[in-house]
């Protein structure tokens, strides 16, 4: 059992406001971890010491999670432990480039200007570059990749929940104009992709993490 001890009023509400504060920090900082993990997997094959360290994280308890455990972010988690304990380096590296890179291109297209439009840099890498450029973002000259890869978004997205001088509303705002519209569809490709294995848990990751993203941004479908 756990000690309960008696505060005064001003005590309780300030116990509280912290406690709240310390939930949303929590929160941002699963969410951002969450989003450099997707865009370390899908920038390039993974590393040894990344599947080490996916195959290490301490999953929820089964007492822990709803009843709907099936459709929830902690189960995908799981999985993508257990992915990342039974694959080999030689069979990811074959993997990732079955997926992503081919013959020309790979089985599942990484771009949203693909996704949007049908077209490679179309119109949404152009406004995804305007609106990083608005937000203080400098092209790196090294990067190989448009913008709109899925890997450099979800990186960005990292950076803007965790940076100091980036309000709520404009993470919201770049959530709305260049993952929402196009990540899930992204994710189910990858999760029902001929070629994926390991990555099968990385699409079902992708697809319960926005739809709690979702929620978490309070976005309604219509």
């Amino acid at each position: 059992m756990r000690e309960t001890v008696s505060l005064s009023a001003d005590e309780q509400n300030l116990s509280g406001g912290e406690q709240v504060q310390t939930l949303i920090r929590d929160e941002d900082q699963a969410r951002s971890r969450t989003y450099t993990i997707l865009a370390s997997l899908l920038s390039d094959v993974p590393s040894k010491e990344l599947i080490e360290y996916i195959s290490s994280i301490e999953s929820l308890d089964e007492e822990d999670l709803p009843q709907d455990s099936a459709d929830n972010v902690g189960d995908a988690w799981r999985r993508l432990k257990a992915a990342a304990r039974t694959s080999s380096l030689t069979e990811l590296d074959d993997e990732y480039h079955a997926l992503f890179v081919g013959l020309g291109r790979g089985e599942v297209v990484p771009y949203a200007s693909w996704h949007l439009t049908g077209f490679l840099m179309d119109k949404p890498l152009g406004e995804l570059r305007a609106d990083l450029k608005a937000l203080g973002f400098e092209s790196d000259p090294e990067r190989k990749e448009p913008e709109d890869h899925i890997a450099a978004i979800c990186e960005t997205m990292s950076i803007l929940i965790t940076a100091d001088d980036i309000e709520s509303y404009q993470q919201r705002r770049f959530y709305l104009q260049h993952i929402y519209s196009w990540a899930g569809k992204f994710f189910s490709e990858l999760e029902n992709a001929k070629n994926a294995d390991f990555y099968r848990a990385v699409g079902i990751l992708g697809q319960r993490f926005i739809a709690l993203e979702n929620q978490y941004l309070n976005i309604q479908d219509h």
